[in-house]
């Protein structure tokens, strides 16, 4: 008889733990457990990649209604309905909630709705007092948004509190310049919100392929963002003598999450002076600058855990931490922040914890996107890493998609191939045009592969489509 409660206790019910508890308890027949104090479904399902992504869909209808004229079809819009949209996708977001929580039920999972905080190396303490033992904990537990450090940071909201808002602003500053804060700003954009956005760097996207940065910051600003690089907020205090304009959302969604009370009470527009001097009132303040993992009040560190400077779990390659018998997956550890990651190294812990199969975490060479508008598919190198790296050929095109143009619109799209001038290996595929997610899926197999540009020439065209020009790009731009 096991001296332990369970064979392993997941700590964190999001994509990432929920997946391991699964696939040990199902797959591997092992004793699990899972402890979730929020909501089943994490980060992603509830307040991430789902609702922004419906949020997204939501934002491109308008768009499309004034696009389809052109194409000889008589239509009104009315406007966007928030109420009716927001209940829509909490009715979702509740239903993908129980299918998790089937899902664990299904496999054999018992499930705790509670907090939980590491007692020694195979204890944990549950809020409602229990106390439960495993032979592996795996920690899951994800991260948050966080406020910068700066007086009446409270009257801001983070991206967690743009799903809970009763009523769209009229207008939103959004002070960030990673792919979040240029998310947001497009989606409210759409939605027809008057959105500004400060950024303290010099281009928006920072780490991403430059090129494709800089065109997707020109088709932002010709959708209507007015975005501010190289600034950054001074103070920001509730306008003087300001009247309730009937938009109760973001008098209720500034007191989301507050740090520490303030003095100040939040009755009206926020006024925000800014670095380049200007000052100016907004409904709301999104905070959109950066993200910690969650690992406050466990009691990591008394069990001698290494914590780095933003408080993430240190682990090895198999996930595992200094302490043997305990593992960490996801954004909990700072990897790589992205929720399909979460899972492969949720299945890799289980290979090597319980199928005896020591399988290390593969990070190299992950497609990913950026659901601004328009989209930004990416995989492998940038030119700049590239270049620093050896010497390169940049095959690039950026063109007008035939049907924005036949539409009368301005809207540009970029396809990027850096090649390696050695092995002819494409080390980076970089995509900025409307269903490049979509693409980058596909392009991201090939060099995941090892494909070479010639591969990629020998591939047959598919037309008339945007993609072809992936296969049809036959002189380099430029080498470096």
């Amino acid at each position: 008889m096991s001296a332990f409660d369970y064979d392993l206790f997941v700590i964190g019910g999001g994509s990432g733990g929920v997946r391991a508890a699964r696939v040990a308890a199902g797959e591997a027949g092992a004793k699990v457990a899972l402890a979730e104090e929020d909501r089943y479904g994490g980060t992603c399902v509830i307040r991430g990649c789902v609702p922004k992504k419906l949020m997204v869909f939501a934002s491109g209808y308008g768009g499309m209604v004034e696009e389809a004229t052109h194409y000889g079809w008589d239509m009104r819009a009315a406007g966007f309905d928030w109420q009716t949209f927001s209940g829509r996708l909490n009715t979702e977001l509740d239903r993908l909630e129980g299918v998790y929580r089937k899902l664990l039920a299904g496999s054999g999972v018992t499930t705790f709705d509670a907090r939980a905080r590491m007692k020694d190396p195979h204890t944990v303490e549950l809020s409602t007092g229990e106390t439960v033992t495993a032979k592996h904990i795996l920690i899951a537990t994800g991260g948050r948004p966080v406020r910068p450090d700066m007086k009446n940071a409270h009257l801001g909201i983070v991206s967690d509190d743009i799903f809970h808002l009763t009523e769209l602003p009229k207008s939103i500053l959004i002070v960030g310049g990673g792919y979040i804060a240029c998310e947001f700003a497009c989606i409210l954009n759409g939605l027809g919100v008057e959105v500004t956005q400060y950024y303290r760097g010099a281009q928006i996207l920072r780490g991403f392929d430059e090129e494709a940065r800089g065109l997707i910051a020109d088709e932002m600003s010709e959708k209507g963002i007015k975005i501010h690089t190289g600034t950054n907020i001074v103070e920001m205090y509730c306008a003087p003598n300001g009247e309730d304009d009937g938009l109760t959302a973001p008098m209720e969604a500034r007191q989301f999450g507050g740090d520490e009370p303030e003095d100040e009470k939040v009755d009206g527009p926020i006024r925000v002076k800014a670095t380049n001097g200007h000052t100016e009132d907004f409904d709301v303040v999104l905070f959109a600058t950066g993200r910690r993992p969650n690992t406050d009040d466990m009691g990591l560190e008394d069990l001698g855990l290494t914590l780095g400077r933003n408080g993430q779990i240190e682990v090895d390659a198999y996930s595992q931490t200094k302490v043997p018998s305990i593992y960490a997956i996801g954004d909990v550890t700072d990897r790589v922040n992205l929720t399909p990651v979460a899972i492969r190294e949720g299945m890799a812990f289980v290979e090597t914890v319980f199928n005896g199969n020591p399988t290390p975490v593969d990070h190299d060479l992950i497609p990913s996107a950026v659901f601004t508008q328009p989209e930004f598919g990416t995989v492998g190198l940038s030119e700049e890493e590239a270049r620093d790296r050896e010497p390169i050929e940049v095959y690039c095109t950026s063109f007008r998609p035939m049907q924005t143009a036949f539409a009368e619109k301005p809207d540009r799209v970029l396809m990027k191939l850096v090649v390696s001038v050695e092995t002819r290996k494409v080390l980076g595929c970089h995509i900025v045009a409307p269903g490049a997610g979509e693409m980058i899926q596909m392009a991201g197999i090939a060099i995941k592969m090892g494909a070479t540009k010639e591969d990629f020439d020998r591939t047959v065209a598919v037309h008339p489509t945007m993609s072809e020009e992936i296969v049809t790009m036959r002189k380099p731009m430029r080498t470096a």
